[in-house]
């Protein structure tokens, strides 16, 4: 008896479910019950999407801001602390003090890039075996510049060939790990970027749908009650158009400012980290072909290469239309370029020459017009103007997060007035068939 009352009783309810939404008051209730899933469905998708939008502004596109900043940090630290060790071998016998501080400072400031870095996983398993290889050969690099140190002390000429080791180490091993370490967090950076901007497509269709759904209904109410007006379901259609219309316009804000991020501050900040790199390696090469003493065509070929790097279409002049203050600083640092580049002819000039002592005092002099004072004027130009694209990158990103804020709440309590005034409104009219 069992078996058969349970398919029947479904049967038997059916046609009378059917004659019930033939009628006004069981279509109203249907009516009633679609608003409502329909608003907890929009409102439910709005504010996780919303919710979803900002941790990633606040977590993955912060964090891996950090993280590019991070190792930016460490490829410039690892690049001056090669040009550091060359121009303090070139010195002769004991370094110049603040040569030796600069060359400590800078490993010191490449073992703390490399434990943040680390710490927060950047790149991933790409940016992990970068890490890895950094960790191991970093030591094997200063052992060498070390020893290269004690036999210059000594002045034994195999000094210049540790030296020349421990550089070819940097440029063919540590360096290139740094690079890919920093296409993996640039990569990471964009795709944060990308989904916390992307637009809330399936939220703001529900809304849509919602409306429509809404507008339907009160033409239906007015063609069965001939009243226009249902107040009711006139603010629930009003909450909904707000919770669509706050959805679209925050997700367009948002997606403006990580937009600006990118192209007044992580793309500039790359673009110049660049030409600092490449500045600091035409400034080890420099050194290096004075070390060979004779025999550095190869790092002369370098020194130019990299100075085409600085100035060519990927170098300066790829920053040259920033925002003023970014101009003024890179307007500066090609000034320093154009001096460097002068300053360089007269050094080989000497060096050719066979003055090989004015060569190195030019070099690594502290006076005005050496290559060792032009090219700090160059870095700190540089560095300005990367602090400063650095900052415009941070506010941007803060004022991303700031455009998403309290739309989670907002998009929560619009559902709710939905919600609410679509039950009330739908219920008054119920309440005249009773």
């Amino acid at each position: 008896m069992t078996l058969v009352r349970g398919p029947a009783t479904v049967a038997t309810r059916l046609p009378g479910v059917r004659r019930r939404l033939r009628r006004t008051p069981g279509r109203l209730a249907l009516a009633t019950a679609v608003l409502v899933v329909l608003g907890l469905a929009t409102g439910v998708a709005g504010a996780l999407g919303v919710r979803q939008r900002i941790d990633l502004v606040n977590g993955a596109v912060a964090r891996s801001g950090d993280l590019t900043v991070a190792v930016q940090r460490l490829y410039r630290a690892l690049s001056d602390a090669d040009a550091t060790a060359a121009s303090a071998f070139l010195t002769g016998g004991v370094e110049p003090v603040a040569l030796r501080e600069r060359y400590q400072s800078d490993i010191d400031d490449a073992a703390a890039a490399l434990a943040l870095v680390s710490a927060g996983r950047a790149g991933g398993d790409r940016g992990d075996a970068a890490v890895a290889q950094i960790t191991t050969e970093l030591p094997v690099y200063t052992g060498l510049v070390e020893t290269a140190r004690v036999y210059n002390r000594q002045g034994v000429p195999i000094g210049g060939a540790y030296l020349r080791e421990a550089s070819g180490l940097m440029r063919e091993r540590l360096l290139p790990a740094v690079q890919r370490l920093s296409e993996a967090t640039a990569r990471e950076l964009d795709d944060a970027r990308d989904r916390a901007a992307a637009f809330p497509w399936f939220a703001v269709l529900l809304g849509l749908l919602t409306i429509a759904a809404l507008v339907a209904v009160q033409r239906y109410l007015a063609r069965t009650t001939n009243r226009v007006l249902n107040i009711g379901l006139v603010a629930a259609t009003a909450a909904t158009v707000g919770l669509v219309l706050w959805l679209g316009v925050s997700a367009v804000l948002a997606a403006g400012r990580l937009d600006a991020s990118r192209e007044q501050g992580s793309e500039p900040v790359a673009r110049l980290a660049g030409v600092r790199v490449a500045a600091l390696q035409a400034r080890a090469d420099e050194a290096h072909t004075l070390i060979a003493r004779g025999n550095g065509a190869r790092f002369e070929e370098d020194y130019v290469r990299a100075m085409a790097d600085v100035t060519g279409r990927s170098g300066l002049p790829a920053v040259s239309n920033a925002d003023p203050a970014t101009r003024n600083s890179v307007d500066a640092a090609t000034g320093e370029v154009r001096r460097w580049l002068a300053a360089h002819q007269e050094l080989r000039a000497l060096d050719d020459g066979g003055e090989y002592a004015r060569a190195v005092a030019a070099a690594v002099g502290t006076g005005p017009e050496s290559t060792a004072s032009i090219f700090n004027q160059l870095d700190a130009h540089l560095a300005d103007a990367i602090e400063h694209n650095g900052e415009r990158f941070d506010r941007d990103v803060h004022r991303a997060a700031g455009a998403l804020a309290g739309a989670d709440t907002a998009v929560a309590v619009l559902a709710t007035l939905l919600i609410v005034g679509a039950a009330l409104g739908i219920q008054r009219r119920l309440a005249e068939y009773r």
